[in-house]
């Protein structure tokens, strides 16, 4: 061939991913790598998933790919339901493959790749979970995952002959064992973590996030990323979010809306707090109570600061019993 072929790879960072990007290009395929970006990844503590860094010393164009609110809407009301959490895999994929399809004409790519492993993840990487993401996505036979291609039916780049299948791989099931093997063989030496990670799987982000569903029509990013940080409480149709550190703190201030009072101890070591919804008498009191028990002040009786644009006005609270503010945790309460 006078042209290289070239194929996107979807790279998240994880082990998966790199190691199939690696056995595409030891066949002469040209690749791009493309990395989803999604406020729900948990790749490292950070929430970076190193797919930019692993691109480059792969020697790999690197294009990232916001999922966009629309993704919201699909995590809301997800066609093939939930996995543990509020994990919509298969609907994530489809949803990813769709974009990534208009990007293979943009790129001018004849294929996907991918590092999905048969029977490794029980929603979405059966034969038949697969196949309906092929077919919704409107890839079918155009989706490569080298790392179990023996065990899946042939696929395009199989059949003009750009891929042989004798040099794909039959690895299955959750073992990391043979991907572990094959990364010391490859030199693969970096990447976020084996499989990746995703916030909607763990419960007590699922429970903010269902909360969040139930009591909010439009649901933004920002609203999303405010999930991430702070100790999260229902307070009737309110809701309060409270800083645990200084890095959430700012968090918190900078993500707020104007809509929402800012509270906070003077002069003591103290939590950022946000009051959202209607700032009724019992809710402002509430608010109060939880930055001052959560604060440094030990008083019986705290000054609490609280305001829109900013803490200019004060409340003398007593501060909020462990018991009570455990009942209005969406985290330790049922939802």
């Amino acid at each position: 061939m006078s042209e290289k072929v070239k194929a996107i790879a979807l790279l998240s960072g994880g082990l998966d991913s790199t190691l199939a990007l690696k056995l595409v290009q030891q066949q002469g395929i040209d690749v791009v790598a493309v990395n989803f970006l999604s406020p729900f990844c948990t790749c490292d503590q950070k929430g970076r998933c190193f797919s930019r860094e692993i691109a480059q010393k792969a020697g790999v164009p690197y294009k990232a790919v916001s999922k966009g609110e629309g993704y919201l809407k699909i995590i809301r009301k997800p066609k093939y339901g939930y996995g543990k959490g509020m994990n919509p895999c298969i609907d994530c994929r489809i949803y990813m493959l769709k974009k990534t399809r208009k990007l293979l004409i943009e790129l001018g790519a004849e294929f996907v790749v991918t590092g999905e492993v048969l029977g490794q993840r029980p929603m979405s990487q059966h034969k038949r979970a697969l196949n309906i993401i092929e077919k919704e996505a409107g890839l079918e036979g155009k989706i490569l995952r080298p790392l179990s291609g023996k065990l899946l039916p042939v696929t395009k780049p199989e059949k003009k002959g750009w891929i042989d299948r004798e040099k794909l791989l039959t690895v299955e099931g959750r073992s990391r064992k043979p991907q572990f093997d094959l990364a010391r063989k490859l030199n693969v030496d970096e990447f976020a973590c084996p499989a990746g990670g995703c916030l909607l799987t763990q419960n007590e982000f699922a429970s903010k996030l269902r909360d969040l569903f139930k009591h909010k029509k439009k649901v933004t990013a920002n609203d999303v990323l405010l999930l991430k940080v702070g100790r999260h409480f229902r307070f009737g149709k309110n809701k309060i979010i409270v800083g645990r550190n200084e890095r959430e703190n700012k968090i918190i201030v900078e993500r707020k809306q104007k809509t929402d009072y800012i509270f906070e101890v003077p002069d003591w070591g103290s939590p950022i707090s946000i009051l959202q919804g209607r700032k009724s008498k019992e809710a402002i009191e509430f608010t109060a109570k939880l930055t001052a028990m959560y604060s440094d002040c030990k008083d019986e009786k705290v000054s609490v600061k609280y305001g829109s644009k900013s803490p200019l006005k004060t409340i003398i609270v007593k501060p909020s019993s462990k018991a009570d503010s455990n009942r209005h945790n969406l985290t330790l309460r049922r939802m």
